[in-house]
């Protein structure tokens, strides 16, 4: 991600400067980035590739073939560390599908939280707790989830889940149909 990033800047003969003014992220913090020193959140790179003009699944490693089976080694998986508080993303998504339906690994720390704005009109969330236990909100609504359990809620409004009790790990499918 920090050398497509840094790719893209020089391509576009930007200077960090440039880059920082267009995206409103520093020009320290971007230069953190594109050294592989600083984990953004989902909406610094957001802001940068629209201050780039390149698509957000630009920035996902592709999967390496290996007999017609794509394989994503979990070291190359792309990962972003901390979204709100105390949670870290890992997107599992191919990147040619970014946009349609995107598929995380949510790892929350405890009182963690994922605060997220709403989506598209049509965008729909789909979570499956894996460990512990979660909170998720949509809207005005609001479930307690275990281990094993799914829900599925409104994107396309405020929404958010949280850790209440302690660590949980979680999958998230968001559908923008």
């Amino acid at each position: 991600m920090a050398l497509r990033l840094k790719d893209a800047r020089k391509a576009k003969n930007l200077s960090l400067d440039a880059v920082a003014k267009l995206s409103g992220v520093s020009r320290s913090m971007v230069s953190q980035i594109e050294r592989g020193e600083s984990s953004p959140t989902v909406s610094t790179l957001w802001n940068l590739t629209q201050a780039l003009k390149i698509d957000f699944a630009e920035l996902i490693e592709e999967p390496v073939q290996s007999r017609g089976i794509e394989v994503m080694p979990a070291a190359s998986t792309p990962t972003i560390g901390s979204l709100g508080e105390g949670c870290r993303i890992r997107i599992l998504n191919p990147p040619s599908q970014t946009g349609q339906y995107e598929v995380y690994e949510l790892a929350f720390q405890p009182q963690g939280a994922l605060d997220s704005a709403p989506h598209g009109p049509k965008a729909r969330e789909q979570l499956t707790v894996i460990t512990g236990t979660l909170q998720v909100t949509s809207g005005s609504y609001t479930a307690l989830l275990q281990a094993g359990d799914t829900a599925r809620y409104d994107a396309n409004c405020p929404h958010a889940i949280r850790a209440p009790d302690g660590r949980a790990m979680a999958f998230l499918i968001v559908e923008n149909s």
